[in-house]
């Protein structure tokens, strides 16, 4: 597996939009609702990037495996944290270390940054949980009905934070 850093959309646009099409199908909340059409899809990842914005992708057997987002705080006073956004696996790449991968590589660059402080949020009853908890993230609490599942589903949302050292 490699991981590399997307500076330019263009030459994986497609692939991201099926990779994030496949994981909203399979039930991800992504603050997306099945089904994700290819114009929704394409236009998602055509607004990602910008100066506060990482986006990185694991790469096995030639395919994009998964995906993660370093959020980059713009905010005067918050120029020491980041957030964890978009931690997406392939459906066929599960279970391989593609999300603990990708998770500890977007750390790393938070902490390259000078960014020592990391927040994400996930589906409280998602299986993500593990992997943050497992990865030392702290939970902040939780936040009832705070989206909707692809399938119309409120869903409740966990908060976490990680000190990176």
């Amino acid at each position: 597996m490699q991981i590399k850093e997307i500076s330019d959309i263009q030459n994986d646009r497609d692939e991201l939009s099926q990779l994030f099409q496949e994981v909203v199908a399979q039930g991800a909340s992504m603050n997306y609702l099945h089904p994700m059409s290819d114009e929704t899809a394409l236009r998602y990842w055509d607004g990602v990037l910008s100066e506060n914005v990482c986006l990185y992708v694991a790469v096995m057997d030639g395919s994009i495996a998964g995906t993660v987002q370093l959020h980059l705080s713009d905010k005067e006073n918050g120029q020491h944290r980041a957030e964890i956004a978009k931690l997406m696996t392939h459906p066929a790449a599960r279970r391989k270390g593609v999300a603990k991968a990708l998770l500890k590589h977007a750390e790393e660059a938070a902490f390259s940054k000078n960014r020592w402080l990391v927040m994400l949020d996930t589906e409280k009853d998602g299986p993500a949980n593990i992997l943050y908890q497992d990865e030392g993230y702290a939970p902040i609490g939780s936040i009832p009905s705070y989206s909707q599942d692809p399938f119309g589903e409120y869903k409740d949302v966990n908060v976490y934070y990680k000190h990176l050292k």
